[in-house]
């Protein structure tokens, strides 16, 4: 028996599919605007998980230039059938106002663990959170949100079903709505099962707020009616207190001892339904059935439990690096882009043992910026990068970035004066607000070469800089990340779903692409 605490992906790591295929468990979970697309982990042992090569990995599978902040991937389904692998994916264009683009996938691979999955087949775009469902008669069914943009209507309009074709590689027949959900409301998320003689849907409800939740509901025919669950399986909605608060968003696993259990998100604020500036986790539960045939935690009650035991044998993994440096191929899977792939904005092989950035457009942009960075994933954290970069005019930057999304972000940068002398400038967007807390620049004359750090303490974030790596000089003083957190939207009008990354970031705002040279990332948690 081994037991792992909660969250069992810490940082950004929301709308968990979990999947077990023979000895091997994957989980697979939404990454946005975050390039490439899906998070893709393998364990052996329900605890102790390994991030592998992401699917999406190819602009022809995943193009997201000028996608919206918290657009792009949402919660992809992964399956398996008959030697096949699926991966069912949202691709989101927009959802600001009543409506939302929301364009459907499906990709394939026979083997997992290489990264290459099939060219994307369009499905629909009635709604998001796909999923895909194998019946035990060889059909095969697209299960999905509806989304009403009709103002006097309730916008989540319940879950579609309609048969996929595998031979004609498309979706046939007529979409119907088999569950409304409940007064809760905001049903989304559907996953279909099929255990002893029952159509099982798994579902979400309560937006992905304080609210959130999983229900179930069951019916003896796929096309329902589907009777709800009396009570949801999990949620924290009435009990503020918990340290793991929003949870819901869920999925199914069963051991081939017969052990269930649930993958499903949560937040964890630094104060009492705070800000969560890790963004969204993924957490493991084990339920058991009732009486009356109904899925319940095993520990009772409907509030998730704070750890899990599994009864497999464990095999542990080597953790990821502290350090990463750049004499490689391709970046890890734990470092990202935005939206775009890196070599639309950067290189491995221009410079051996470095990452080369081009700088492309501004930090605020939606289309291409050239920006690589990792999760945050502690409360409290240090990270250093070291840097070398030749700026000619204020126009070109390049540096270190504590970054939810182009709304929200602290960036410190190296730069240009209008005397050709290098300096250290720091910019900072809260919501519709930008600011330099130094007031000015810092000059660091002729020096070309700069470590940059960033120190986090919950909500208090300080910047340093050395030119040594060992002398370090405070540069901005004490600043406040709350706005680095899905909560700080609703002050300006919008939605935000992702979290805070830690990363290097180089513009030239000129249009000469002038580059910078990065040696490595450092990241400790604790």
């Amino acid at each position: 028996m081994i037991t792992k605490k909660n969250p069992v992906l810490t940082g950004f790591h929301p709308d968990p599919c979990i999947l077990r295929v023979n000895e091997d468990y994957f989980l697979a979970t939404s990454t946005f605007q975050w390039f490439p697309g899906v998070q893709l982990y393998h364990s052996k042992d329900l605890v102790n998980w390994q991030e592998i090569k992401s699917p999406l990995n190819r602009l022809s599978q995943l193009d997201m230039h000028g996608n919206p902040n918290s657009g792009g991937i949402w919660a992809p389904c992964l399956s398996y059938c008959n030697g096949t692998y699926y991966l069912i994916y949202t691709n989101v264009k927009n959802f600001h106002g009543i409506f939302k683009d929301t364009h459907n996938y499906l990709v394939t691979t026979n083997d997992i663990f290489s990264g290459e999955w099939s060219e994307p087949i369009y499905l629909n775009s009635s709604g998001f959170d796909p999923s895909l469902f194998h019946d035990d008669d060889g059909k095969k069914y697209l299960l999905n949100m509806r989304w009403d943009h009709r103002v006097e209507f309730h916008d989540f309009a319940g879950i579609l079903i309609q048969e996929y074709s595998e031979k004609e590689k498309k979706l046939i027949g007529e979409p119907k709505t088999i569950f409304k959900g409940t007064p809760i409301g905001a049903t989304e998320a559907p996953h279909l099962y099929k255990i002893n003689g029952y159509y099982y849907l798994m579902v979400a409800e309560g937006g992905t707020m304080y609210n959130h939740g999983i229900r179930m509901a069951r019916s003896r025919s796929i096309l329902g009616p589907y009777e709800a669950d009396p009570q949801p399986l999990l949620t924290t909605r009435n009990n503020p207190d918990e340290p793991m608060q929003r949870t819901g968003h869920g999925s199914l696993v069963i051991t081939p001892q017969g052990d269930m259990y649930v993958a499903y998100l949560c937040g964890r604020p630094i104060t009492q339904r705070s800000r969560c500036i890790l963004g969204r986790e993924t957490c493991i539960a084990q339920v058991v059935w009732s009486d009356d045939g109904w899925l319940r935690l095993k520990d009772g009650g409907v509030v998730p439990p704070k750890e899990y035991s599994v009864s497999l044998p464990e095999h542990k993994l080597e953790p990821i690096p502290v350090k990463d440096t750049f004499n490689i191929k391709e970046l890890p899977p734990h470092l990202n882009t935005l939206r775009i792939p890196l070599d639309e904005i950067g290189s491995l092989t221009e410079r051996e043992g470095y990452l080369r950035l081009y700088g492309n457009e501004s930090i605020t942009s939606w289309n291409k910026q050239s920006m690589v960075a990792r999760r945050l994933q502690h409360h409290n954290a240090e990270a250093t990068i070291k840097m070398e970069f030749y700026p000619e005019t204020l126009q070109q930057m390049a540096g270190l970035t504590v970054f939810y999304d182009t709304y929200n972000f602290f960036y410190l940068y190296m730069s240009s004066d209008e005397m050709g002398h290098n300096v250290l400038r720091i910019c900072v967007r809260d919501g519709l607000k930008f600011y330099n807390p130094l007031n000015g620049a810092i000059s660091i004359g002729e020096h070309s070469e700069v470590y940059l750090r960033a120190k986090i303490d919950k909500l208090k974030l300080n910047f340093y800089y050395s030119f040594d790596n060992i002398s370090y000089n405070s540069i901005g003083g004490d600043l406040d990340i709350a706005c680095l957190s899905d909560e700080a939207y609703g002050e300006i009008g919008h939605e935000g779903h992702t979290g805070t990354f830690i990363g290097m970031a180089c513009q030239d705002l000129t249009g000469s692409h002038k580059y910078a040279d990065f040696e490595y990332i450092e990241y400790k948690g604790k």
